[in-house]
């Protein structure tokens, strides 16, 4: 089907209809893992706004382009936050823009889950109002790793989703779920095999659309003042991930990542 002109601008999203009402955007990163860049970063956080406004749109599916979801951002992109103001100011807007314009976006959004998951890729998969993982996905929120907080949508959605206590423990440890652990403790709505994700997607996909959009909607509304409850909380997290580039702690955490070696943070912290 014919996609509307709104769409014309993205070029890193690869955008289809594979059914009336359908729209499925593809994450265009690069390299094996799917790692996604500033222009992306930036075109993660748009897009929902258009899903909303257009017509033709009643669900859309979000996805990676094979076998990997995205891995986050791009470690350069990391690594210059904390260099330009101006780039951390514009990365923290998106950042804030991504988790509140999936909120807000009147239309379900359904994320399907195949390999990893990390960053602002994890953020979608996360947020979007049904979830669809394979048993082999790997889900991983990075940022203690990197030595940054959990900022970027985890404080909003974790503790919702799988309880603060199970939460904790993924979030300060950076440890990696797959697809079976992460529907088990209910981070996920569903876990499926790996080669059934996308089919899965797009049949729920299909209901969706096929169903009555003004009580879609307005559920999704409603369910989701319990996350707009919790946007301080969310707005807290972000300001202090985007204090700790300016700290020491993310030097060594982008050094290890680069010399592919466990990071050396010093025991002392002022905090």
């Amino acid at each position: 089907m014919q996609l509307s002109e709104r769409y014309a601008r993205y070029s890193k999203l690869q955008l289809s209809s594979p059914a009336d009402g359908v729209l499925q955007i593809v994450l265009q990163g690069h390299g094996r893992a799917n790692a996604l860049g500033a222009e992306i970063h930036r075109e993660m956080a748009e897009i929902w706004r258009d899903v909303d406004a257009d017509p033709a749109t009643r669900v859309a599916i979000v996805r990676g382009p094979g076998d990997a979801f995205a891995a986050g951002g791009d470690i350069n992109m990391v690594e210059a936050f904390g260099k330009d103001w101006d780039k951390m100011a514009g990365g923290w807007k998106e950042a804030r823009d991504i988790v509140y314009n999936i909120i807000n976006c009147s239309k379900p959004v359904i994320s399907a889950i195949k390999g990893g998951a990390a960053g602002a890729g994890l953020a979608v998969a996360l947020l979007a109002d049904i979830s669809i993982a394979a048993r082999t996905a790997k889900i991983v929120d990075a940022h203690t790793r990197l030595g940054i907080a959990a900022g970027d949508h985890a404080a909003i959605i974790w503790p919702l989703l799988c309880g603060m206590a199970k939460a904790k423990y993924y979030l300060l440890l950076c440890e990696p779920l797959s697809g079976e652990e992460a529907e088990r403790i209910g981070l996920v709505s569903m876990c499926v095999d790996d080669d059934k994700v996308y089919d899965t997607a797009l049949k729920v996909a299909i209901r969706l659309a096929a169903g009555a959009q003004s009580a879609i909607r307005l559920s999704k509304y409603t369910l989701n003042n319990w996350l707009r409850a919790a946007g301080p909380i969310f707005d807290a997290s972000l300001a202090l991930e985007t204090l700790g580039f300016f700290g020491p702690e993310v030097v060594e955490g982008i050094a290890s990542f680069r010399e592919k070696r466990d990071p050396m943070f010093k025991p002392f912290s002022p905090l």
